[in-house]
Formats: C-alpha cells, sequence, structure tokens
C-alpha cells in the first residue's frame, strides 16, 4: 500500500478555517450591497485566459508574476492576475450587449508569484468596481468616492486617498528627454512605499542618471497643501511656458472645468484641469481632508494613462494600500479597433482581512446556529427535517443533528458551535406532537409545548421579531 501524502499547503496560499471565510464573506456581501446600491452589475470572467491577453499590457513585472503554462491542447495560457485586463477582454467579446455607461463589479480570486509579505499573498481575492464609456471628471470622482464609502460600510475606520494623473508625470518625463523611459520609472518610483526615497533615487540614477533623477525626485515630493502641489508639479514640467500656464489657471475655464465636454485650454493640461476639478470637488463635499496630491502615486502597472490613486487607512499605515486604481483610457484598444474608455478600482480583501484582524474588526460576523434539532430516534428523521424548514421560515438559523447518538455527545457540540437553543423530540413526544426546548446557555428547559409555543418562545428569548 502507497504511504500517505504530506497535508501542505504551497507558500502564498491559505486554507479558511470556518470563521475566517465567514468574516470574508460578511465583508464581500457587505461591499457587494454597496456597489449594487450605486447601479453596479455583477460579471464573471474565467480564471484561465490565453497568455497573449492577460500579459499583453500588464508589463515586464507582471509577466514574471504570471502563474503561465502549457495546457493539455499545447496552449498557451495563465491565470488571471487581476480582473482589469480580462475586463477588457470580456469589453471586447460583448459590446454590442452591453450599455454604456458601463458600471461592473467583480469579486473573484487572482494570482501572482510575487515575494510573499505581510497582508500580500499569492493567491487572493479582489474586489473590483468599473465605469466604462465616458472620459470625465464625473466617473473619476465616483470611482474614488466609491472606494472611500465602500471602506466606510465595512467599518475600516478613518482613510485617505493618495492621488496624482499619469499625464502630468509624463509631460515631465517627455520635458526631460525620457519617453522612452517611462515605464521602468514610473514602476521604480511606484515602489516608494517599500524602499523609501533613498532606495528610489539610486534606481532612477541608473535607470536616468543623477541630475535627471534629482529633477524626478524633486516633483513626486508634496507640498504642505494640494494647492502648492500642484502648482510645483507645473512649474517642474519642463517645456511647458510657467507664465501661460499661470494665466490659464486664472480663467474662467481653467476655474470651471465642467464635464460636459470642455477639455480645458491650450495653455494648460487637461490632465491638472482633471485634477483642479477633483480637488474643488472634493472640498465642495467638504472631504478635502481626505485627499491627498501625491506626485509619487504612479501605479506600475502599463495601462494606467490619467487619474491614479491609492487608499490608506490611518489605523494601519503599516499594511500598505487597500485600494487603488485610476483610468485605462486604451485598454481595450488592445482588442478593438476604438478604445472604450475606463476607469475603476480594487479594494484588496486579503489584505483588509489581515489588518481588521489586528485591530479587532469583525470577529462576530454573523450569528451563529441559532437551534439545534437533536436527532433522539431516527424513525423520526422526517419529523426533524420537518421542524427544521419549519423554524426556519422565521429567520432562524437551524441545524438537525445527523445522527442518533447520546444526549451529552449532542450537547457538547451544540455547546463547541455555540448554539444557544436545543429541540428534543423522542416517541413520546411524536404522541401528542409537542416538543421540548432547551436554552443552552441558562440550562432553562420549556417542557411539552406545542410547536407554535416553541416558536414564540424562541423568538421572544433570542430578541428577534
Amino acid at each position: 500500500m502507497a504511504g500517505t501524502v504530506k497535508a501542505r499547503v504551497l507558500k502564498g496560499f491559505r486554507d479558511f478555517l470556518p470563521e475566517e471565510e465567514r468574516r470574508r464573506r460578511w465583508l464581500i456581501g457587505l461591499l457587494e450591497n454597496h456597489f449594487t446600491s450605486h447601479g453596479y452589475m455583477p460579471i464573471d470572467t474565467p480564471a484561465l485566459e490565453y497568455a497573449d491577453i492577460l500579459l499583453s499590457k500588464g508589463g515586464d513585472e507582471t509577466d514574471k508574476q504570471s502563474y503561465r503554462f502549457t495546457d493539455k491542447g499545447g496552449r498557451d495560457v495563465a491565470l488571471r492576475f487581476d480582473l482589469t485586463v480580462p475586463l477588457a477582454r470580456f469589453m471586447a467579446s460583448h459590446q454590442d450587449k452591453l450599455v454604456l455607461p458601463f458600471r461592473r463589479y467583480h469579486v473573484g480570486k487572482v494570482w501572482r508569484g510575487e515575494n510573499t509579505q505581510r497582508g500580500r499573498f499569492r493567491e487572493f481575492v479582489q474586489c473590483d468596481f468599473d465605469v466604462l464609456g465616458p472620459d470625465s471628471a464625473g466617473a473619476d470622482l465616483e470611482i474614488m468616492l466609491m472606494a472611500l464609502d465602500g471602506l466606510a460600510v465595512i467599518g475600516a475606520g478613518p482613510a485617505r486617498i493618495r492621488f496624482s494623473h499619469r499625464g502630468l508625470f509624463n509631460l515631465l518625463l517627455d520635458g526631460l528627454g525620457l519617453p522612452g523611459s517611462q515605464t521602468p520609472v514610473l514602476r521604480a518610483v511606484d515602489k516608494i512605499g517599500r524602499i523609501g526615497i533613498d532606495g528610489i533615487r539610486t534606481s532612477l540614477i541608473d535607470l536616468v542618471g543623477e541630475r535627471k533623477a534629482d529633477a524626478i525626485l524633486d516633483f513626486i515630493v508634496p507640498e504642505t497643501d494640494n494647492g502648492k502641489t500642484l502648482e510645483k508639479m507645473l512649474q517642474r514640467m519642463e517645456g511647458v511656458n510657467q507664465e501661460r500656464l499661470t494665466k490659464a489657471l486664472e480663467t474662467e475655464e481653467g476655474r470651471q472645468f465642467s464635464d460636459t465636454g470642455r477639455r480645458g485650454t491650450d495653455e494648460l493640461p487637461e490632465a491638472a484641469l482633471r485634477v483642479r476639478k477633483i480637488l474643488s470637488t472634493f472640498d465642495r463635499l467638504e472631504l478635502g481632508d481626505m485627499l491627498l496630491l501625491d506626485p509619487s502615486i504612479t501605479r506600475g502597472l502599463d495601462y494606467y494613462t490619467g487619474i491614479v490613486f491609492e487608499i490608506f487607512l490611518e489605523d494601519l499605515p503599516g499594511i500598505g494600500s487597500v485600494c487603488s486604481g485610476g483610468r485605462y483610457d486604451d485598454l481595450t484598444g488592445l482588442f478593438l479597433k476604438e478604445s472604450i474608455s475606463g476607469v475603476g478600482a480594487s479594494i484588496g480583501l486579503d489584505r483588509l482581512l489581515s489588518g481588521f484582524e489586528e485591530l479587532g474588526i469583525g470577529g462576530n460576523t454573523e450569528r451563529n446556529t441559532d437551534l439545534l434539532v437533536l436527532m433522539l430516534d431516527e424513525e423520526l428523521l422526517g419529523d426533524y427535517q420537518d421542524f427544521a424548514r419549519d423554524f426556519r421560515r422565521l429567520g432562524l438559523g437551524v441545524e438537525v443533528y445527523p445522527e442518533p447518538r447520546r444526549l451529552e455527545v449532542q450537547f457538547r457540540y451544540a455547546q463547541a458551535r455555540g448554539i444557544p437553543f436545543a429541540l428534543l423530540y423522542g416517541p413520546r413526544e411524536a404522541r401528542d406532537r409537542r416538543v421540548n426546548l432547551k436554552d443552552l446557555r441558562t440550562r432553562k428547559s420549556f417542557e411539552s409545548l406545542s410547536v407554535n409555543a416553541a416558536k414564540t418562545e424562541l423568538i421572544s428569548s433570542l430578541g428577534r421579531r
């Protein structure tokens, strides 16, 4: 006989015990209710796709981290590393069935073969939400507010958005004569939270030299307030006439950029108008303290083109970003002649769960079973199931013990599961169709009750209506 196989789990992968999985499903349920209340509709896509589809826009680093292999049919395939690239393929496949603007949400597992660390795993769940169709400040704002409100819904505590615009960073790099080096520079800057400003400087010097590295570092450090940060970003962009920029900022059009098709003036970059609109609207909503213009936020994936952001929890500064996203205007262009603009975000559920565990949030996410129907006689199995179905119609959680074990065994099971009530029904009770109810918390027994009386007692004792 062959020996047993050692039970083990791959590094970066995890099992979830019932309480852990229940907490995760509780969070997902809250977020899904949040998404649907804002008009977002669920979709799903395959975990496995053709590699050339998934890896066409993520970038070299993503390619290295992807789980890629040849299947039994000789096809080059990969597991999805995020839910955004599959969305672009989805839009191309079903554009004739979808109405724009299309709001979607998608909760699903993704896989990345990256180094594991606190809150970072190789298999994890993402909660994505996107608006496809309009390229507007309104859509950008909606996604950012959806993210903040979603974190509030699940009780994540005070949060702050750090955001920027890839277009402004690209203008700086163009002015420095670095258009061909944008992707590696953006990825280097994106690691600032992990390796710090000194580590970034070393990486940038290797990529572009000391003078240009220092110019980039000066650009990405925020000033004391958002207005001063934007002013400095504009001043630092090589090849832009600052005097004309200043005049453009003072015009009515520069102050009141709207979503009605106006795209700013020739003097003021469109990206700067978009940033100004977001800042002013957050102030209008009295949420300005929750928003920080941070030019070091670049997001490492190649497909971002506009607004990019990350959200951090003030109570868990060391866990990193728990939600991130941005605008990707060219992603569907990989599959369509006319690209569909999009903006979206992803809440990292597993990182949030790690943080919640540290903060003691979400411990009692669902009630346990309310009632255990004890099995005293297997001949009464139909009655036991009938009772369970009847009590569940009241909204109660009910289990039937699956075999006629000794009473102490069944009571011990109920205690271990935290079940507050037990229903006892044997051949003697069956003659009169009466039941006995026992409160396992107080040891109080209610003898020879009608089924309706047992229902009333349960509802009253549990504080239900």
